[in-house]
This record gives C-alpha cells, structure tokens and sequence, in this order.
C-alpha cells in the first residue's frame, strides 16, 4: 500500500511539473502571485490595490482604457470593473473558485456608457498546445464563459465539466501552437468569476448533446490532474 501511495504521488508530482513546463511564458494564470498592499490614501482604502500587485502579468483594460488600479472583496453595483477576489482578506465574503483568488469580470457602465471589463496578457503558447482551458463562475443558468480571444480573433468555447459552483470551458486554439498571441478575457453584460487558465495537450472538441456527459468528465478528469494544485 505504502509504494501504491508513492507512485501516485510521484505521476501527480510530474503531471504538475509538466504544465508548469507547458505554460511557456505566460504567468500567474491561476492569480495566486496577487500581493495585496493596499494604496495608502485612496480613497477606497484599504481595498484599492494597484493592478501590479493584484494581477502581476496581466493588463486590466475598461474598453480601450487601460487600468493601473482595481478594487478586492469590493464588487461593482452595476458599473464597469475587474475585482479581485481575495479569500481571507477583509471585505465582503467571497465565494473564489479555487485557492485563494479569483478574478470577477463585470461588463456594465462607464460614464453613462456600457463597457466591457478585460483582463489581457501576451505570451508564448506552447507547442503542441491543443486548447484553452478554464474555470467559470456564473450567475446564468446554462452556465455561459466570457468573452475570450487570441489576437483579434474570438475563440467558440465549449462547456467540457462541472464541479461545485463553476463550470469548466475549453476551446480550440491549437492553429496557435508555438506562437506568442495575446490572450484576452473580457465581459461586455454578464459577471463572470474566472481562474485556473491552462493550455492542454488534448483537443476540446465541439460536443454533441449525447456525447457532452462523456467527453466532459474525461477532459475534467485529466484537467484537474493536470493543474497546478494550490494550497
């Protein structure tokens, strides 16, 4: 029983070590490098952070304006914004998908004006890279994902399992494979609570009504053996 125990934890060891390895030089997809110092003298102290030490790799964009601050535990009432949800961290509870932050997008109004919240990055997409795959927490019922993007082109996502409070969506970005693209998660309308961003070896496939049950819990299966483990 005891070498059964090691031999499992040393596949999980080099899974984890292999998507490490896979994610090229794309970082903190999965939001856990968030420091959290809040702005002295903001006047949303102590919940006002600067979009480097909240999203360290990432842009946060309100149309075509670019960011340099965003608020965590603190959510929009309707206006346009990108929040970081802290677990553990003063403000209201939150309900993050997984570790100890979340991203919330929340598309809405900016100056009177309807505006889409982004979050971007730019980086190398392995090769061999299949698809793109992530978690989302959504109020809607089917779940639906964000807005996502290589470039300037939008991805067709598909939802591939589900577990708790989040669905798990995947897309096809292999005609990408090898190239450095800007990656883009963006919500015009909607909330959407995303984390654990990975690029994967296998094909996320367009399911049928029949096939969706058994294609998901096998790409769900090898996904959550494959993402990096947070504590």
């Amino acid at each position: 029983m005891r070498i059964t125990h090691l031999r499992i934890l040393s596949a999980i060891a080099l899974a984890s070590i292999t998507m490490a390895k896979a994610q090229g030089t794309f970082q903190n997809l999965n939001f856990e490098e968030a420091n959290i110092v809040p702005i002295a003298g903001s006047p949303y102290y102590p919940y006002a952070i600067t979009v480097a030490n909240a999203l360290p790799g990432w842009t946060v964009d309100y149309g075509s304006a670019q960011q340099t601050q965003i608020l965590y535990n603190d959510p929009s009432l309707g206006d346009t914004a990108v929040t970081l949800y802290a677990n553990g961290y003063p403000g209201s509870p939150v309900p993050v998908i997984d570790g100890n932050f979340s991203v919330l997008l929340q598309g809405g109004l900016l100056n009177g004006v309807t505006t889409a919240a982004s979050i971007s990055q730019t980086g190398l997409i392995p090769s061999g890279t299949q698809s793109l795959l992530f978690d989302v927490g959504s109020p809607t019922f089917p779940p639906s994902p964000p807005q996502v993007s290589i470039g300037n082109q939008e991805l067709s996502l598909f939802p591939v399992g589900s577990v708790g409070n989040y669905t798990i969506f995947g897309g096809n970005i292999s005609e990408w494979a090898g190239q450095t693209e800007q990656l883009t998660f963006s919500s015009s309308f909607q909330n959407f609570l995303i984390d654990d961003i990975s690029f994967s070896t296998q094909a996320v496939p367009e399911p049928s009504p029949l096939a969706l049950t058994g294609v998901g819990g096998l790409l769900f299966a090898l996904y959550r053996r494959l993402a990096p483990k947070r504590k």
